[in-house]
Order: structure tokens, then sequence, then C-alpha cells
């Protein structure tokens, strides 16, 4: 039987090829599972027992590099995502080995989702228009903003869009997100009227929708997700707002407005593209502040009369 280092070679290829992960994954899986297999001793698939993983899982929380920063509860439950992942890939070839359901995760603190609403997201969305830069960069940056709060993209579905992909007319596209899934997302008229007048502004003619405008030799270049990051928390600061604003605060941002505004969690999920509602309920507080808010206005309204 092929060793551990072998088999997960071949289950990498196996996520490249049959699932289409992307090599970011991989690389992620490929890191996981090679430092469990040295911790491991180059085990066997037989040796991956509820005792080998009890004791590697003891070892992941005690674990601290040579600064002392020890595994955050998360990037411990990534390295066993990846196992189980593994576990399962070699039950489907009938190799024996410990079942991946006997692997639980451990519990995470509850995650609190950052958003911006009311003033502080309009003043945000202004802040293109204010800001002291050439006519050309106001009009990228306002579309930018807009568009972020529209769509809900991830940063770097939104550096990746192609000018062919966008239908102004229709004011809808589909874009493809993680594991390559192809998702619809929705122009608001605000986006689409910026867009608009950024694309009519453009001279070039690189096939990019957002371009860097900085400097001339990379006019046609395509702004990467750092940039946008930047931009982003350029105008933060502009709007005179004091958190950590970034690209995915208005992911989360477009998603609290649809839900505060009487979107089912499940359309909410479809939008945003995930593909485990799991990955949605991060935002189930947002719904439960609403219930409080119903609570305190129709209930017990009748006791004082």
């Amino acid at each position: 039987m092929a060793n551990l280092n072998t088999l997960i070679t071949q289950f990498l290829e196996y996520l490249e090829i049959e699932k289409n992960r992307s090599s970011k994954t991989i690389r992620n899986y490929d890191f996981y599972l090679k430092r469990f297999n040295e911790w491991a001793g180059n085990s066997s698939p037989s040796g991956i027992t509820q005792e080998k993983v009890r004791q590697y899982r003891l070892w992941l929380n005690r674990f601290a590099d040579e600064t002392g920063r020890e595994l955050k509860k998360n990037t411990q439950n990534y390295h066993l995502i990846a196992l189980r992942a593994f576990l399962k890939y070699l039950a489907k070839r009938d190799i024996k080995t410990l079942s991946a359901e006997k692997i639980e995760l451990g519990k995470m603190p509850e995650r609190v989702v950052d958003f911006l609403e009311g003033s502080d997201l309009e003043r945000l969305l202004e802040a293109p228009t204010l800001a002291e830069t050439p006519e050309i960069i106001k009009k990228r940056d306002k579309a930018i903003v807009e568009m972020l709060f529209s769509t809900g993209l991830r940063v770097s579905e939104l550096a990746n869009l192609k000018k062919e992909q966008v239908n102004l007319k229709k004011e809808e596209f589909t874009v493809r997100g993680k594991g390559d899934k192809p998702r619809i997302v929705f122009l608001s008229n605000q986006a689409k009227f910026w867009v608009k007048q950024y694309l009519e502004a453009r001279q070039d003619v690189s096939p990019f929708l957002f371009v860097s405008h900085d400097r001339a030799h990379e006019s046609e270049a395509a702004l990467t997700p750092r940039s946008v990051e930047r931009l982003v928390k350029k105008y933060s600061k502009i709007a005179g707002i004091t958190k950590k604003v970034t690209p995915h605060t208005m992911r989360h941002s477009y998603a609290t407005d649809l839900l505060m505004n009487g979107a089912d969690i499940r359309s909410v999920q479809a939008m945003l593209g995930h593909s485990s509602i799991t990955t949605t309920q991060i935002y189930t507080h947002i719904t439960n502040q609403q219930l409080r808010d119903v609570h305190k206005s129709f209930h017990g309204r009748r006791r004082g009369k």
C-alpha cells in the first residue's frame, strides 16, 4: 500500500481535478496534512486512530511558534477539516483508516460581524466624490464602493471582473466565486450609474472593469485586491469612521441590509455564494435584533389599557 505522503499527494490531485478546488485551498490542505504526517511520524492510514487524533488535537492546542504565538481555534479547526476530508477520500478508495465522522471540530467562539449602517455607510459611499483626486479616479472609486455594497462581491471577485461580464442593461451578471461556482449578482441604480460614468470616461482598451490610473505604464492593469482594500481603508478615514473597514465589511453590510429589510436567510445564502447555510448563520444576531424590536413594539401593548 502507498505511504501516507503518496496518498496525500493523490488526494491533493483529486481536489484539483475532480473537485476543481482553488490553488489556495489545495496549498492550505497540503500544509495542514503534511504537518499532521510529520507530527505522526509518517504514519500509515491504519495508524490514524481516535487516540492519535486526540493527541494531535492536544498538540495543536498547545502549539506555539518561535515568537510564542499560539494557533487560533479556527486555525486548529482548519487542520481537522483537512484531515476529515482526507479520511473521507481514503474511505472512498476502500483504504482502512479512521472514519471521518469520528473527528469532531472544536467549539468556536461566536463570530461578531462588523458592518456599516446609517450615516457611516452613507458617508463612506459619498467619500470618493469628496476626495482630491483626478475625475476618473473619483468615478472609478465611487463605482467600486457602490458595487461592493450593491453586490456583496468578495474583493477577489471584484478585482477579476471583466467589462464584458457586467450587463448594465439587465442590471445583473454572473460571477464565479469559491470553488468556481457561478452565482447571479444584482446592480443597484447607483452602482449601475457610476459604473457607466466610469466606463464612459475610460480611454484604455483593457478588458478589466476596474484598472489602475495612477501611473502611465500601469494604466491598463487590473486593480489588485490589495489596491481595493487600500482604497476602502482610505475612504473610511475620509468618512471619519474610526473602526477598521475592509471590502469584507462592505460584504457584511450588504448581507445585513438585506436581512434587516426582510430577506430570508436562504436567499441571502444564495446571493453571498455560501455553500453552507452555517456560514450565513453568522448573521442571525441581526435577525435576533429584529425580533427584539418586534417584541418591544407589539408585546403587551394592551396590558396598560
